[in-house]
């Protein structure tokens, strides 16, 4: 680790640069004056993306489908625990020489062919745009529901509710990130004072602990557990592969590699942790309540009697949801699609389309149930992201040994050009994950590969891509 650690960064003259087709301010190395994130920065960072309705709805989902408290929590500690094991060695690049995700890409897939892993997160965060403004419009719907008891009974509310949020969401991507800077530091405090309220109100409503915490698993056997068990871990690793691949978006502006990994590690797995378990003491609460599982938190939220409460707890989740949404589904993909044309493609050019898109993955769908969110959305991408993972940090480890002509990886007939800016060895490599981690849903036989998709798919083409650049270097 010492090595790790004591890793100098880099600073690139980007003078030669201006005129290239590969370059712009917004996917530029950071100089090393604009890496002053420490530690506490980092950490905040993920404090602040990790406390949202998503993580909620993820420890929800667990007890909705079956698991009790501890279970559920062990899920997803060990999820996060498991993530952040390629979160930070992702991020190493990123720290070391102030670039972001799909220009780290071009080291190992080609100067062009980087738009291919760059294009499948950007369409993952679109899914997720697309879900967080779902979620903000159900909450803005709900709360002009209670203002205005007419609106409730309009057939629209819903949609009308999800365009307004998107609005609002578009409005920030064009005045830019500046412009939501002051409501990024109150939306997770904001979230953790909601959840703190939902925590007492399950605390005296379900009758103590107790009564909740005793809720027991609805599995018969240790067979029915694991099987819920396996897709649901890879659901959790899921949960977070985008932010593993583009990490490095981030971890550019640190200080040092101590800095971003022990940010990473105090701010991710822990807050994760906490808000899970309101998450699922909450929804365990629910069914004691109830006699159901309540997963949605919004949905919940309408059956508080006291309208003051309900205004104020929907108006928090919105700030807190939008803030989250610019923050962690706006900023990789706005970079991923300028790295498809550079030139053209501006920050605000890739937030709008990402916007678009987001309506388009039609989210409503996605958060239908608990097993579409979970089984269906989360542990299908990351049939897709395992992969591109296990591509880039074998080439940055063991094939490029943390060496990179940075120069090099925003011109043409460089050092990574490949084959017409193509590296089909990554692609190939790429192909044979995702087939690999996706079989299953079409061939019954195999489909414990797809309940491992993410893991699968990392571990098929990262040993494939090794193979194949280690016949290219003794050749």
């Amino acid at each position: 680790m010492g090595n790790f650690f004591s890793e100098s960064l880099v600073e690139t003259d980007l003078s030669s640069l201006q005129d290239t087709s590969l370059f712009n301010k917004d996917i530029a190395p950071t100089k090393i004056v604009q890496r002053n994130w420490g530690t506490y920065n980092i950490a905040s960072l993920w404090i602040g993306m990790s406390v949202c309705i998503t993580t909620y709805m993820l420890a929800s989902g667990l007890i909705a489908g079956g698991m009790n408290w501890w279970q559920a929590l062990m899920t997803i500690a060990l999820g996060n625990i498991i993530v952040l094991i390629p979160m930070i060695l992702n991020a190493h690049a990123g720290t070391k020489y102030g670039i972001p995700f799909p220009v780290l890409a071009r080291a190992s897939f080609g100067t062009l062919g980087s738009n291919v892993p760059a294009l499948l997160r950007a369409i993952v965060a679109c899914g997720w745009f697309g879900i967080q403004t779902w979620i903000g419009g159900q909450a803005l719907n709900s709360l002009i529901s209670v203002l205005i008891p007419q609106w409730a009974v309009w057939n629209w509310g819903s949609a009308a509710g999800f365009l307004i949020f998107w609005a609002m969401n578009v409005y920030f991507i064009v005045k830019g990130m500046e412009s939501i800077r002051w409501l990024e530091a109150l939306g997770a405090p904001f979230l953790l004072i909601v959840g703190i309220v939902l925590l007492i109100w399950a605390y005296v409503q379900g009758g103590g602990w107790g009564p909740i915490l005793s809720q027991p698993s609805k599995f018969q056997t240790v067979g029915e557990f694991w099987r819920f068990f396996i897709p649901s871990l890879t659901g959790m690793v899921g949960y977070w592969a985008t932010l593993s691949l583009n990490i490095p978006d981030f971890s550019r502006f640190a200080k040092s590699q101590k800095a971003q990994m022990l940010g990473q590690a105090i701010g991710l797995p822990p807050t994760m942790a906490l808000y899970s378990f309101i998450g699922v003491v909450v929804t365990s609460a629910t069914v004691v309540i109830f006699g159901e599982a309540i997963w949605d938190p919004v949905t919940l939220l309408t059956k508080f009697q006291n309208p003051i409460i309900v205004v104020i707890s929907l108006l928090a989740l919105m700030v807190a949801t939008l803030t989250t949404n610019i923050a962690a589904n706006v900023v990789s993909p706005a970079n991923d699609f300028a790295n498809l044309y550079p030139r053209k493609i501006t920050f605000v050019r890739g937030g709008l389309m990402t916007a678009v898109l987001g309506i388009l993955i039609m989210p409503w769908k996605l958060l239908s149930d608990y097993s579409a969110y979970i089984f269906g959305w989360l542990v299908g991408y990351s049939g897709f992201l395992g992969p591109i993972a296990g591509i880039l940090i074998c080439d940055y480890f063991l094939v490029k040994k943390k060496k990179l002509i940075v120069v090099d990886l925003y011109r043409r007939n460089g050092e990574y050009e490949f084959i017409k800016g193509f590296n089909l060895k990554a692609i190939y490599a790429l192909i044979a994950g995702v087939f690999v981690a996706l079989i299953g849903l079409v061939v019954p036989e195999v489909k414990f590969l797809y309940d491992y998709a993410w893991f699968v798919g990392f571990a098929v083409s990262f040993t494939i891509y090794f193979l194949f650049m280690k016949r290219n270097t003794t050749d």
